[in-house]
């Protein structure tokens, strides 16, 4: 049995016709650019994320970038961010011209340990950026408590957790100014890249689509420095498809990763996902730790089992901020789970049959 680490046939050939007739409806339409089709998908996902304004942008690494200068962080000032998160989130800082400055995740949940974060805000300290990993809401009672406290700003990064929660109230609506990515492997995926920003602040709103479209709200009528950085009508189209379709989705991600849990508890050295309590995971990731992680990535491969590694390599020790003077043993737990973290396959559509063979190899493998 072959299988892959992610498949989308399932749940793209149940929605082709769908899509097929959305795409046509665009083509016909001859408007590509802020259009209708992104006007409907800004106001379905503002109801889906129970948030007030939903700004689409081109990516997820943009929509960050966008929600940083709208709170007009930059040189200078710092952000706090965890050490162990995709390098975007971290370039998103860079980018504006501001410091990221890391703190450890909590060795269970993967996720920004918010008993550390006071010890390194500092009075050039402007935002907290937490990142809810691999599908998982971060605790936003004590980070919002913190920010409150040295009245900084939270800038949540949901890419990897649409649908989440901490207690009852979505990831994505908890920050000052949030973004998220809609990259076709996630959760919600666009079949290009997309992203969006989210916020409950009309001024900030307002910032938020003006910069993504050259500072203007007016046409050939410049207010500041802005991008072009536009979700196109075409994947505002498919994502208002999409989006219908997202809760059964996830709950099937959830029930497949029920499976995992009961049929890999107890084994080996496996480490299986924790979840917080307050918290929903929405398990865009299904991570395992195990210190055989690459002898078991290997026999897994050779039994036709694909795996990945998020992240080999943790961001203080890439190349690219060589300039911040890192070096290895400065964050240790992000330089553990680099080494030991492990992602399964699962995605919708993956039936128990395919996850009982995947367990099975990994029983095989520690017997």
């Amino acid at each position: 049995m072959k299988i892959p680490f992610l498949s989308i046939d399932h749940t793209h050939n149940a929605i082709k016709h769908e899509m097929m007739q959305a795409f046509e409806k665009i083509y016909d339409r001859s408007w590509f650019i802020l259009g209708e089709s992104l006007i409907e998908f800004e106001n379905t996902y503002s109801n889906f994320n129970n948030v007030k304004f939903t700004i689409g942008t081109s990516n997820g690494l943009d929509s960050l970038t966008i929600a940083l200068r709208a709170l007009n962080i930059g040189n200078g000032d710092e952000v706090i961010v965890s050490s162990h998160t995709y390098i975007a989130s971290v370039l998103a800082i860079t980018f504006v011209g501001a410091k990221p400055i890391f703190v450890e995740p909590d060795i269970k949940t993967y996720n920004i340990d918010f008993a550390k974060i006071e010890d390194v805000i500092t009075d050039s300290t402007k935002a907290i950026m937490p990142v809810h990993l691999y599908g998982q809401a971060c605790n936003m009672s004590e980070i919002v408590s913190i920010a409150q406290k040295h009245n900084i700003f939270i800038i949540e990064d949901n890419a990897q957790a649409h649908g989440a929660s901490w207690k009852g109230k979505a990831t994505g609506n908890w920050g000052d100014i949030n973004g998220t990515s809609f990259y076709p492997g996630k959760n919600l995926g666009a079949l290009g890249d997309a992203g969006a920003v989210t916020t409950n602040d009309y001024h900030l709103a307002k910032l938020a689509s003006m910069l993504r479209n050259y500072g203007s709200e007016k046409k050939y009528k410049h207010e500041f420095i802005g991008y072009n950085q536009r979700m196109d009508e075409i994947q505002a189209a498919f994502l208002v498809i999409k989006l219908k379709y997202l809760n059964e989705w996830t709950s099937q991600r959830q029930y497949l990763a029920n499976l995992y849990n009961k049929y890999l508890t107890g084994i080996g050295d496996i480490v299986l996902p924790h979840i917080a309590p307050g918290a929903t995971h929405v398990y865009h990731l299904y991570v395992v730790r195990t210190n055989r992680r690459d002898e078991l990535q290997k026999y897994l491969l050779d039994n036709s089992i694909n795996t990945l590694i998020h992240y080999p390599i943790p961001v203080h020790l890439q190349k690219a901020y060589d300039y911040l003077g890192y070096k290895k043993g400065d964050f240790p737990i992000a330089e553990e789970l680099s080494q030991t973290c492990l992602s399964l396959p699962l995605w919708p559509g993956m039936t128990e049959a395919q996850i009982e063979y995947v367990s099975k190899s990994i029983i095989t493998f520690f017997s």
